[in-house]
């Protein structure tokens, strides 16, 4: 049965960015140096980052906002185009001081050839001025999706967590970097298994991975931790469950985007009233119809529900 997502409200914040697309065709190899030469024939762009994570809410219906900072350049006039197509609420702030984080990526026979990445960190005040409008939007809003790209945007996580829950919100994190102490009294967390190892060490067996899993949690003060697997699926540690839902085989094009499409599915599904089990089962299905597609793409609720 098809949920309602339509009255649902979502804030997304988090580390904004352009993902620029040059294609092109390879047919020699560049006399300068032993790398392929890409004719370039098309390009695209697409929101990325935080900005995917609220354009895969928008595409399932759900109301989304979008809270970050942007240089004031070209890259940040077509995120607020981009936006505006979605259905997105764009709450951007601007700063002059810093260019718009771009990822480039040139793509020769529908293969990833080069990523060229563009960033600076934003300054601390417009961070500040940020947290000010996140305060703000809390209250219009029912579910709260922190997307930390390790950017910089993302400095003040631990307060954002706790302002949220505070007000009684749900907050899911998509955490990166090798401090997650900041993510601490989360509603859940999503790492994937590199992101994993890097705080917990490695595991030589589910039980094991499993007693690591569940004493970050308990640590971190979190209700779950959904461990994103790849091939293996996914793991939701609770205090009174654990559940493991094994990966739909189908043929995998591109993995990029596929974790913003797992917590943006996970959080709206979680809006609808599922329960956290059956929410993490539809994201895990929006996961393996993501990965099917070229680029950070997205899932509409015709393909997760029919």
């Amino acid at each position: 049965m098809k949920p309602d997502l339509s009255k649902i409200r979502i804030l997304v914040a988090g580390d904004v960015m352009l993902d620029r697309y040059w294609f092109g065709d390879v047919n020699r190899i560049s006399p300068e140096a032993p790398v392929p030469v890409v004719r370039v024939e098309r390009e695209e762009v697409r929101l990325g980052g935080a900005a995917n994570v609220a354009r895969n809410t928008a595409t399932l219906g759900v109301q989304s906002t979008l809270l970050g900072i942007t240089g004031e350049d070209e890259a940040s006039s077509l995120i607020s185009k981009l936006l505006e197509e979605t259905g997105i609420d764009p709450c951007l702030h601007r700063d002059k001081t810093v260019s718009t984080i771009i990822k480039l990526r040139i793509i020769g026979r529908q293969q990833q050839l080069l990523r060229v990445d563009f960033e600076k960190p934003p300054a601390t005040d417009v961070i500040n001025s940020k947290i000010s409008q996140y305060r703000a939007l809390l209250s219009r809003h029912d579910i709260v999706i922190l997307s930390d790209y390790a950017k910089g945007a993302m400095i003040n996580v631990a307060d954002m967590i706790k302002e949220a829950r505070d007000a009684g919100k749900t907050v899911l994190v998509d955490p990166k970097g090798e401090d997650f102490t900041r993510y601490a009294g989360a509603s859940v967390l999503t790492p994937n298994k590199g992101e994993l190892r890097q705080i917990v060490g490695s595991w030589t067996s589910e039980a094991q991975l499993t007693e690591k899993a569940q004493q970050l949690r308990q640590e971190l003060r979190l209700d779950y931790l959904l461990l994103t697997r790849s091939e293996e699926g996914m793991s939701l540690y609770g205090k009174d469950q654990i559940v493991h839902v094994p990966a739909i085989a189908r043929e995998v094009f591109d993995v990029s985007g596929a974790g913003d499409t797992v917590i943006a599915t996970l959080a709206a599904m979680m809006g609808a009233g599922m329960t956290i089990a059956d929410a993490v089962a539809t994201a895990n299905r929006a996961a393996g119809i993501v990965v099917g597609k070229l680029g950070a793409a997205t899932v509409t609720q015709e393909e997760l529900f029919g």
